[in-house]
């Protein structure tokens, strides 16, 4: 079918009103819930051929991930829908105001390949709660979970208001010459910028979960339980999604120069029980992403400061978890989102110098902070600004409906998850 043929049918499902009530769209809900639970074993199938996730992470990640999200938008879709009454000055006497949300039309998602179930669906439930028709572009990177969707979609949704797309970025383009009433677009800065331009045409909304250079900053290790957790969750943060392809997962660590040592022989121990061999972590996507990778590490200057890791198997796109110490802040692995497993740590004469590090470079989609010391919890919130900040743990605000998710400056715009992808897909009609 043509993109303007997809376009148009997508345009009168939701020009005929169907999309607006509470039943369509709580039955949408129910059977994309259904397409996770029936379709379970389908869907890790196709992320163990595109990114070799094992079972367990595919779970976690994407298909319990979007179960979660779908209760959160049934178990609050007829409050969300809800107008809301307002207080009015008196001079307004007997009038009365209401905030009444409404969909906003026809909107187009541009899903990613690292979480490529989990990043068409999300934005999809909120946009569906809203009751807007949709169309979806899925990663032609991540071609199983783009053909199951597109297999599978249709027969459990309105395939008339909810399409979905295949292609590569020539069909992105073509999607992009119509007019949306709002773009929601996952992926790197540099298609981000080009979604913007071709929405300037149209005057469309955009959101944008763009990514950046997450760091984590490491206070002193002052206990063994201390060690214990922070070492967990900084590989966890690391290697325990997508292999270091996530766009909130650990970019850099900052930690100051006597407790390096200690971080990184718990880290290597840590890599050795858990994320050594292709069978422990995902592969990286294609060629292209492992030699961009594998060409960081053989810059002669970056390879000095790898003191673990990074041995590579072209076959399999298999990158071994690194380690690296200091490399020069000036090289490419040090200015661009790494987005693989390698790991750079910093040292830092003392670790109130991590603000004003973080502060001299672009604004990360977050922030992780691993400390018990009160002030300079404080100081990271008042004085630096990120997507999020998150205390003594990684990953974990995604996974919070209540929280919004979004970027911040080069890490994106737009705030969504649970009641906020709501928020993101409507209009306050007054």
């Amino acid at each position: 079918m043509e993109v303007a043929q997809i376009a148009g049918e997508a345009r009168e499902a939701f020009e005929s009103g169907a999309t607006r009530s509470y039943f369509w769209r709580k039955s949408q809900l129910r059977a994309l819930k259904e397409l996770l639970l029936e379709k379970e074993a389908e869907i890790c199938e196709a992320l163990r051929l595109d990114l070799a996730k094992n079972r367990f992470e595919a779970y976690r990640d994407e298909v319990g991930l979007m179960v979660k999200s779908v209760d959160c938008a049934l178990w609050n879709l007829k409050k969300w829908m809800a107008a809301r009454k307002v207080d009015l000055p008196l001079i307004c006497i007997p009038c009365s105001g209401k905030v009444v949300p409404e969909p906003l039309g026809v909107v187009l998602i541009f899903s990613s390949w690292n979480f490529p179930i989990g990043l068409s669906l999300e934005p999809l439930i909120g946009a569906v709660s809203a009751g807007n028709a949709v169309v979806l572009k899925s990663s032609e990177l991540a071609p199983a979970s783009s053909s199951f969707l597109a297999n599978n979609m249709p027969k459990y949704l309105d395939n008339k208001a909810v399409k979905i797309v295949e292609g590569g970025s020539d069909v992105g383009e073509q999607l992009l010459e119509h007019k949306w009433d709002k773009i929601f677009f996952t992926g790197s800065q540099r298609v981000g910028r080009t979604v913007m331009t071709a929405a300037a045409k149209h005057l469309t909304p955009v959101a944008l979960e763009l990514g950046g250079k997450c760091p984590a900053i490491v206070d002193s290790l002052s206990s063994s339980r201390d060690i214990k957790v922070t070492i967990s969750r900084l590989a966890s943060g690391k290697w325990g999604s997508s292999s270091g392809q996530a766009c909130i997962g650990i970019d850099y660590v900052l930690v100051e120069e006597k407790f390096a040592p200690v971080l990184v022989d718990f880290l290597k121990a840590k890599i050795k029980k858990y994320y050594t061999g292709p069978e422990n972590i995902a592969r990286i996507v294609n060629k292209q992403h492992f030699q961009r990778l594998s060409n960081l590490l053989n810059n002669p200057s970056v390879a000095a400061s790898v003191v673990h890791g990074g041995s590579l198997n072209h076959d399999i796109l298999y990158i071994e978890p690194a380690i690296l110490l200091d490399p020069p802040l000036e090289s490419e692995i040090m200015t661009e989102e790494i987005f693989g497993p390698l790991l750079p740590i910093i040292t830092l004469k003392k670790i109130e110098d991590s603000i004003r590090f973080i502060k001299e470079r672009p604004k990360a989609l977050a922030i992780y902070a691993f400390t018990h010391d009160e002030k300079l919890k404080k100081r990271i919130i008042e004085e630096t600004s990120s997507g999020s900040i998150t205390f003594n743990d990684t990953i974990i605000q995604f996974a919070c409906d209540s929280l919004p998710f979004g970027g911040i400056g080069q890490s994106g715009f737009g705030k969504y998850h649970g009641k906020f992808s709501f928020d993101l897909f409507s209009h306050e009609n007054q």
